[in-house]
């Protein structure tokens, strides 16, 4: 069953971080489902930018050439959903023998990391906090999607986003964005990045599993001499509540590109919002009080 959601009626229940689709109105649902990308195999192929663009008619976004590295997208926005990041490092990978010499490259040590970036679908999603005509809704799979037939373009999604992934289109201003192939769940298949990705960096399947994964992986990584492991958007816990799309990197998150910790933006505002009933109780206690003293 569908939930009735109003706009900015779902703030508040989302900040309990239990299922989310549960916290906004869905009954009998799905588990919740999710990306695990482990950049470690990541190629850097592409493979999920074409199936992205093909299966769900996202246009070009450019054909420009960054000058960064193979990177020719820069980043998510209103026709990148997904992004393929490429990072050189002057640093041995893991157990590399130091001071190999590489034909064409000055220096020593060179590893390349590579990771595919995604909408993260927030437990918090601020995104879906402001949005004013419904047109981002929660589904059943506790996942975040735009309606484009609903969205005005007023925009105040954008500067929401934590992580900056939700865009704008130039030509009609409305708002897009990964919807983890919303029409493909719905009819039992994964989202065609996952299905075209050769090394099963992208992994699809229940939020829960998908965590049980990770961790054993970037244990299995560490243990192999790979110290600086780690999992990036796991932690329910976290400034959004947990991402419903989460990572293993290799490095810092601020090397690929992401903020160290995120929060979601609309945190204070129920707080802000108390606080300003508070004054206007007072202040129209304070009116009233004038009106009775000036009539004695």
């Amino acid at each position: 069953m569908a939930p009735a959601s109003t706009p900015l009626s779902l703030l508040s229940s989302v900040r309990g971080h239990g299922d989310p689709a549960t916290d906004t109105g869905w009954e009998d649902h799905p588990p919740r489902m999710g990306f695990f990308t482990d950049t470690s195999i990541c190629i850097g192929c592409k493979a999920c930018e074409v199936a992205c663009k093909e299966w769900n008619h996202v246009p070009d976004d450019g054909f420009s050439f960054t000058g960064m590295s193979f990177d020719n997208t820069g980043g998510l926005g209103a026709d990148t959903w997904r992004h393929v990041a490429f990072v050189e490092q002057r640093k041995p990978l893991a157990d590399q023998e130091a001071n190999t010499q590489h034909a064409g490259v000055a220096g020593d040590e060179l590893r390349w990391l590579m990771a595919s970036d995604v909408c993260k679908h927030c437990t918090d999603a601020a995104c879906l906090d402001v949005c004013p005509t419904g047109a981002l809704f929660r589904t059943e799979f506790g996942t975040v999607v735009v309606q484009e037939d609903v969205c005005n373009g007023c925009g105040y999604c954008v500067p929401a986003c934590p992580y900056g992934v939700i865009d704008q289109r130039k030509d009609d201003g409305r708002v897009w964005k990964c919807t983890l192939c919303y029409d493909r769940l719905g009819v039992g298949m994964e989202p065609a990045c996952a299905k075209a990705c050769p090394t099963n960096s992208i992994q699809f399947g229940p939020l829960e599993e998908l965590r049980v994964r990770a961790d054993q992986r970037v244990t299995e990584l560490q243990a192999s001499g790979l110290t600086d492991a780690r999992l990036y958007g796991h932690d329910p816990h976290d400034g959004v509540g947990g991402a419903g799309a989460f990572f293993l990197l290799l490095d810092d998150p601020e090397v690929y590109g992401l903020p160290p910790d995120p929060v979601v933006t609309t945190r204070d505002l129920p707080r802000m919002w108390k606080r300003a009933a508070v004054a206007a109780g007072s202040l129209l206690a304070g009116i009233v009080a004038l009106g009775i003293g000036g009539r004695s």
